[in-house]
């Protein structure tokens, strides 16, 4: 018997979907709760990078490969990687300019509040730095091992894709 559900849609049937549908906000959702809560905990920004990662994997298994992997997916992935590497490097850098030590990546944000605590000063613009780079980077990763495939001639290797210009 052949699933008509499947065969309507690309990805898989419209059960996955559905529930798809409903877990992935939830899986993203945790994944920014663990950025906002990162500077507090150890590894908090990979964490949360691999988390939003997922959370794409997820989508792209339950509605197919052409719903996630758009020619745009492919040209914005890479310049987030690149644009949170830019924020981590200009906050480590900007310590030596704005902080009266000059110190590479020293804390000039940093102050206490009335009840006598530190704050984060800048390691929040650090996480969010650092969790655009790994998402992006493990999203191209998991989505580009989706996609391309090598197809061997004799001794001779040639990529193929499944993207369509």
């Amino acid at each position: 018997m052949k699933n008509l559900a499947a065969a309507e849609h690309d990805g898989m049937s419209s059960i996955v979907q559905t529930v798809t549908h409903w877990v992935a906000p939830f899986v993203i959702l945790y994944g920014f709760y663990g950025l906002a809560e990162g500077h507090r905990n150890p590894g908090g920004a990979f964490e949360s990078g691999v988390i939003l990662a997922c959370g794409v994997v997820l989508l792209m298994l339950a509605l197919g490969k052409s719903a996630v992997t758009s020619r745009l997916l492919f040209r914005a992935v890479p310049a987030l990687a690149s644009i949170g590497v830019l924020i981590f490097w200009a906050v480590a850098v900007s310590g030596m300019f704005l902080s009266p030590s000059k110190e590479f990546f020293r804390n000039f944000l940093a102050r206490e509040n009335p009840v006598g605590e530190r704050t984060a000063g800048i390691i929040p613009i650090c996480e969010v730095g650092i969790v655009l780079t790994v998402t992006a980077a493990l999203t191209l990763v998991l989505v580009s091992l989706a996609v391309l495939r090598v197809k061997a001639h004799g001794s001779d290797e040639e990529f193929v894709t499944d993207i369509e210009e």
